[in-house]
């Protein structure tokens, strides 16, 4: 792993973002049709990362009327083979031990797709579809546009099986690039103070919405693999019940992206403790930082932008290690 590398991965984000809108709007990601006809259920499995965006996914999928879960690929607790289940295994690498085999266990007896960025890697063997990520390689061995994609590829094969569950998505994908690559070029006028605010001695908590929490468990992430910093994930609502008790004990530092229809009750906590809190994209009451970008209030232009800034910050301080 390697600061200088996360940060020209982080770089070229824009670039692959609008590639990759150009290939779907070129009709990829699509399953073969038969393989996406009569499915009762989808399952979607991966580690990471990758089971971060499966989440999301799998929630949005939920709501439009279909029965799909996401699991940890480690999981003992793996639902039983049915011809009429659509299992996703996602692993950008194509290699992660306990995502290949969670994959073995349907390949060849149900309805098996690979999601990865190796089209040639073992999570393809017995699938029935793959479908590539088109990332390109991760210099800094950190997954970070690898995880966008992963989420971009997962909601289109999900707006298959529920038309309209991410429309324009390719147009979500370009604002996306557009308004990752201003925060990029503005970095220096935000990315220090944000650094200052957040890298507290107990740590970064971030905070995000149910239908982006991904971006929560995301930027922690980053915050953890890269600068090795302390740094946890809650949802907005669940922080009332799970977190708020360390605001009184901590030098509590939060990393929210606002949107929740809770926001207002976790702010009236984080300001009646005098918690640092920065927000991503809107604004908060209270808030000691704010980083803006346009478009935040398109949930697919937000989840596939906000975790740009702990990725921002991440590489600033594993720099300055």
């Amino acid at each position: 792993m390697d600061a200088a590398g996360f940060g020209a991965d982080v770089a070229a984000t824009p670039d692959s973002l609008r590639a990759l809108a150009d290939w779907l709007d070129q009709g990829g990601a699509r399953l073969p049709g038969p393989l996406g006809a009569g499915v009762d259920s989808v399952l979607l499995l991966g580690m990471g990362s990758s089971a971060y965006a499966a989440g999301i996914v799998a929630a949005r999928l939920r709501a439009a009327g279909v029965h799909a879960v996401a699991e940890l690929a480690s999981t003992d607790l793996l639902p039983p083979v049915d011809p009429r289940t659509l299992v996703v295994a996602v692993s950008a690498s194509g290699g992660s031990a306990e995502t290949v085999a969670a994959a073995r266990r349907y390949g060849g007896a149900g309805r098996l797709v690979a999601v990865t960025e190796d089209t040639s890697s073992p999570i393809t063997q017995g699938a029935d579809a793959v479908l590539p990520l088109l990332a390109g390689p991760e210099d800094g061995g950190v997954s970070c546009r690898s995880y966008r994609h992963t989420l971009a590829v997962l909601l289109a094969l999900a707006d298959q099986l529920a038309p309209g569950l991410a429309p324009r998505l390719p147009t979500a994908c370009r604002a996306a690039a557009e308004q990752t690559e201003a925060l990029l070029r503005t970095a220096d006028d935000w990315a220090d103070e944000v650094a200052r605010l957040l890298d507290g001695p107990d740590g970064c908590f971030v905070v995000a919405p149910a239908a982006r929490l991904s971006s929560a468990q995301q930027s922690a992430l980053m915050l953890r693999e890269g600068p090795r910093r302390s740094a946890h994930h809650a949802e907005t609502g669940d922080w009332s019940h799970v977190d708020v008790y360390l605001t009184k004990t901590l030098d509590y530092r939060m990393l929210l992206m606002p949107g929740s229809a809770w926001d207002d009750e976790l702010l009236r906590w984080t300001a009646g403790r005098d918690a640092k809190v920065v927000t991503v994209g809107a604004t908060a009451p209270g808030a000691r930082g704010h980083v803006p970008y346009d478009g935040w209030g398109d949930s697919n232009v937000a989840l596939l932008t906000e975790t740009t800034v702990a990725e921002v910050v991440a590489h600033r301080l594993w720099a300055a290690d």
